[in-house]
């Protein structure tokens, strides 16, 4: 899944950024930017259904999702690399997701984020003898640090938007004169690591809180 999802993004490469992909963005035609929406909807939904298809419990369903999103993402850098020579360096800046709103952050962030999934799943995987539950607190923690860490993504792009006013009026669109000017001339100005990091240390913290001290079922 990886290698198929980096393929597509080589053919839209090659049609939209022929002399590579660097900011400022090209925008896409609002029919092909919708297509994206639904290819990304999609692959959430493959990635769903390993986790509905293998898992037993709720929570084994989740981690195998979390393994496989963390697999699918580290292979789908590994696949540009091969096919592109592409990022540059774990430090490039990529667009992430689309979903609900443009993410976008150095390479090397989504990458910590996929091990750390990978992390979860594997600490959830070697307690499946001995099932356990994880105390509210610990999911608090780790909804608490998974905000911080989408803020992090989502904080330069949001900024854009409310410095050109557009959430006031509803909202940006794509055939919007203003908007895509904003768009055409937009350069990330600089990575929020401490949002990041303070959403990772707490999504670890967690991790490493229901491992040694689990909640086991009664």
């Amino acid at each position: 899944m990886g290698f198929l999802e980096a393929i597509v993004v080589v053919y839209i490469r090659e049609l939209y950024y022929p002399q590579g992909f660097s900011f400022p963005l090209e925008l896409l035609p609002p029919r092909i930017f919708v297509i994206e929406l639904v290819r990304e909807l999609s692959t959430m939904i493959m990635l769903l259904s390993i986790g509905f298809l293998i898992g037993k419990s709720a929570l084994e369903k989740f981690s195998w999702f979390l393994f496989s999103f963390g697999v699918w993402d580290i292979f789908y850098y590994i696949a540009l690399k091969l096919f592109l020579d592409w990022p540059e360096s774990i430090l490039t800046w990529d667009i992430l997701f689309l979903i609900p709103i443009t993410w976008i952050g150095p390479v090397l962030a989504p990458l910590i984020c996929s091990f750390t999934m990978i992390f979860f799943a594997f600490a959830v995987f070697t307690r499946i003898q001995a099932p356990i539950v994880i105390k509210p607190i610990f999911w608090y923690t780790i909804l608490t640090g998974a905000i911080l860490i989408f803020s992090s993504f989502i904080f330069d792009y949001t900024k854009l938007l409310i410095a050109e006013g557009y959430f006031s009026r509803g909202g940006p669109s794509l055939l919007e004169p203003g908007f895509t000017k904003a768009i055409l001339n937009y350069m990330p100005e600089k990575f929020q690591w401490g949002l990041f990091i303070a959403g990772e240390l707490l999504i670890i913290f967690s991790i490493a809180s229901f491992t040694f001290f689990p909640k086991r079922k009664n």
